[in-house]
């Protein structure tokens, strides 16, 4: 009998070769690796990469784009996209300042009253995707302009800078716990609490039900509407906190803070193995895809390469991501059409 058992057991060769299969097969590992190597090579061109001032600059403001990027899978999870989070991030900064200018009110309230007000326009996306049949990429769009448009309005043609605002109002965004940014607990949490969601409660299972077919969802109860409301109202809220921590991470604000995020935020979910084509991904994947593109960013900082190719760098990597996606997508239907043959 033992020795049957022996001779059952997979050597540890074909053990380790099956681990490293199932690594391969993972984007979100994969991801890593790629960040690891990166960063790496960083360090070797610029070995100021590595110091702490630089990490925990690099490391908060990929937290802020993590959080947005939670909001924006669980969106793209339904087949959805919100192009308004820039400017859901933008407003919530520059009101939350505003409120704070006259010091009547204490400074964690104001936060508060930022993220419910992210989540009272996530709320309104919703409301205009799911009541009215809006197609999602065209209803953000026109939000993107109104919630920018309100920023505007409330802005006046001022700015706000760290004089205007609480005394010590941007030191969070440099402290740390046993040497772990704050910025970077709290985008762990949120990618904790939203994983735990989406893989062990009903909402999260019926966000992928309804992304993969919705038709298919309605049949088994899962109400198709309600959970893409839910999933823009999550969105909104999650883009109000990045919000309220673009003002503490940044402290000077415009009219025209967190212009060009949705871009950034769109690319590391895709990058991250969320497919655009809904249905599939995972929250972890986006924040790996966060920290690649918060990487890439500040790599041009320390090399002293044209921030203008971050724009490049965003849009080359959605498409890649996309295509591969597709590529992917192909593959998996030409498959199950050669199983059914069978």
């Amino acid at each position: 009998m033992a020795l049957s058992v022996r001779a059952n057991a997979p050597s540890p060769g074909r053990a380790a070769g099956a681990l490293l299969g199932r690594l391969a097969r993972s984007r979100e590992a994969t991801l890593a690796l790629v960040v690891i190597v990166l960063a790496a090579l960083v360090w070797l061109a610029a070995p100021s990469f590595l110091s702490p001032t630089n990490l925990i600059s690099v490391t908060s403001f990929t937290a802020i784009i993590a959080i947005a990027a939670v909001g924006e899978a669980l969106v793209i999870i339904t087949k959805n996209i919100d192009l308004s989070v820039e400017s859901t991030m933008g407003l919530v900064a520059f009101v939350v300042a505003v409120v704070l200018q006259g010091r009547n009110i204490p400074v964690p309230a104001a936060w508060a009253f930022g993220i419910g007000l992210g989540l009272a326009l996530g709320m309104a996306n919703g409301v205009i995707i799911t009541i009215f049949r809006v197609p999602s990429i065209v209803a953000t769009l026109g939000t993107l302009s109104i919630y920018r448009g309100l920023t505007y309005w409330v802005a006046n043609g001022k700015e706000i800078t760290t004089s205007d605002l609480p005394a010590n109002y941007t030191d969070p965004s440099s402290q740390t716990f046993f040497g772990v940014p704050l910025f970077v607990i709290l985008a762990v949490a949120v990618v904790i609490v939203a994983g735990i969601a989406l893989r062990y409660t009903v909402a999260g299972r019926a966000l992928y039900a309804v992304g993969s077919n919705a038709d298919a969802a309605a049949t088994i109860g899962v109400r198709a509407r309600s959970t893409v409301f839910m999933a823009f109202a999550v969105s909104g809220m999650l883009a109000g906190m990045a919000g309220v921590l673009w003002g503490i991470q940044f402290g000077q604000l415009y009219a025209s803070s967190a212009n060009g995020q949705s871009l950034a935020v769109i690319a590391a979910v895709v990058v991250g193995g969320v497919s655009i084509s809904g249905g599939s991904g995972t929250v972890v994947g986006a924040a790996i895809g966060a920290l690649f593109l918060g990487l890439i960013n500040n790599a041009l900082v320390v090399l002293n390469l044209p921030q203008e190719w971050l724009q490049v760098i965003y849009g080359a990597v959605i498409l890649l991501a996309v295509a591969t996606d597709a590529l992917v997508q192909v593959r998996a239907q030409r498959a199950k059409a050669r199983s059914r043959l069978r």
